[in-house]
């Protein structure tokens, strides 16, 4: 990936913000495994590293350890038996750990990674990825989310310096996680929808260069929906270099929006919930696909009407905090104190209907489409297929809004005078 020439196309950008990023170097290829140490070295990645991977993805990365040795580094290996949530206390661990070493590589995918990338942050240490799925768009991410007492916020973190991916080892990962990182993809449809809107009625920065970037990766990934589960060493680079950008223009961006909207939040409030029962959640990807599905028939209903009556929103906080938890409301109120809703007012709302209705016109697909779509590629569509209930997948649609301030169309329902029973758009 020539990630120069991207960042040189985005000189003198018209959004007035100076495009960078802190990746040296983005190798996909064929048996790069074997080639790890000399791609590290030729990067000037520091010599004394230690080494984060759990069983899983050690060995699907056979080889790597050897070829690190080979290439004169001095590393000891953090190795967990099957890492699925990335919460602080890990991150403190290797924060720790990472205090006899100069950089940090991380063996895997997802949690692994955010783990990683926020200990680097914390520690002031290098940091490289060496993936073995294309399971997530946050590879070139410079964010984490993170679960710390069972709550789950974003927090900044260390963009990667060097991201390596061997497409033999991509292209044999399982199905079901090829399968997910095509789910995380799909929810670029509606996180640059609900970035547009909120610059549209709050004056939120947003970029269409980036966006586009955006975009461009989307279109990549929808092409490959039939070949998403294939074990296949070109399509499996195509894949990865297309969840590599949305990582990159996160990072320009300074912001999950070009890769994150209401469809996410709705996957973490589902996590944090089974988590407060004790319960493991699918796979992130998976999770965000199915909440996109959702999302997207409520923002097609919203668009087909033609007028709203927008006035004061209609909340009753007793029942959100109620929702949440003791466990919960304390973050619940820090985040809505203020609520996002203060950066725009109901006139606003009002004057912007039919513009927000032609933005979701314009981009997004219809349910029939999104559907296909998510069949071919073998990806989860409804909340069995991710172990949610039905009473938690709906608590979720309806209350997602107030774990995070970030404006998006499904923050703005209270608002807008439309009746909605969210029950009509869930499977």
């Amino acid at each position: 990936m020539d990630l120069q020439s991207i960042i040189k196309s985005l000189e003198s950008c018209p959004c007035g913000r100076k495009h960078t990023s802190g990746i040296k170097s983005v190798e996909i290829g064929r048996n790069l495994v074997q080639k790890t140490g000399e791609i590290l070295l030729n990067n000037s990645f520091p010599h004394k590293i230690l080494v984060i991977a759990d069983k899983n993805t050690l060995h699907a990365s056979d080889g790597i350890l050897e070829s690190l040795e080979k290439s004169g580094f001095e590393f000891e290996i953090k190795l967990y038996n099957d890492l699925r949530v990335a919460d602080m206390k890990d991150v403190e661990i290797i924060t720790d750990l990472s205090r006899n070493f100069d950089g940090i590589l991380s063996v895997g995918s997802g949690s692994l990674n955010d783990i990683c990338r926020l200990a680097a942050y914390k520690a002031d240490k290098e940091f490289a990825i060496f993936a073995t799925a294309p399971s997530m768009d946050g590879f070139a991410s410079g964010t984490a989310p993170i679960t710390l007492n069972g709550f789950k916020l974003t927090h900044q973190a260390k963009q990667p310096g060097i991201i390596i991916a061997d497409t033999n080892i991509l292209a044999a990962a399982p199905a079901e996680l090829k399968a997910a990182g095509f789910g995380d993809m799909i929810a670029k449809y509606i996180a640059i929808v609900d970035w547009k809107i909120s610059h549209l009625i709050t004056g939120e920065y947003y970029c269409d260069n980036i966006a586009a970037l955006t975009k461009s990766a989307l279109r990549k990934m929808v092409s490959l929906a039939d070949k998403v589960t294939q074990n296949d060493p070109e399509t499996a680079g195509a894949i990865m270099e297309a969840l590599v950008f949305t990582g990159i223009a996160m990072n320009f961006a300074d912001s999950v929006r070009p890769a994150s909207g209401a469809e996410h939040i709705i996957s973490h409030f589902w996590e944090i919930k089974k988590l407060e029962q004790g319960l493991l959640s699918d796979f992130h990807g998976k999770k965000v696909g199915v909440a996109t599905l959702i999302t997207n028939r409520i923002y097609h209903y919203l668009a087909s009407r033609e007028n709203i009556n927008a006035g004061r929103e209609k909340i009753s906080w007793d029942k959100i905090y109620e929702v949440y938890g003791g466990n919960f409301k304390d973050e619940i109120i820090k985040l809505n104190n203020p609520t996002v809703t203060t950066e725009t007012t109901p006139e606003k709302v009002a004057d912007s209907w039919n513009e927000i209705r032609k933005i979701i016109k314009n981009e997004l697909p219809s349910d029939d489409e999104l559907t296909h779509l998510m069949t071919l590629a073998g990806a989860a569509e409804t909340l069995s297929d991710i172990s949610v209930s039905y009473d938690l997948g709906l608590m979720g649609v309806i209350y997602h809004p107030y774990m995070r301030r970030r404006m998006t169309l499904m923050r703005l329902i209270p608002m807008l005078g439309i009746e909605i029973d969210f029950k009509d758009f869930i499977s």
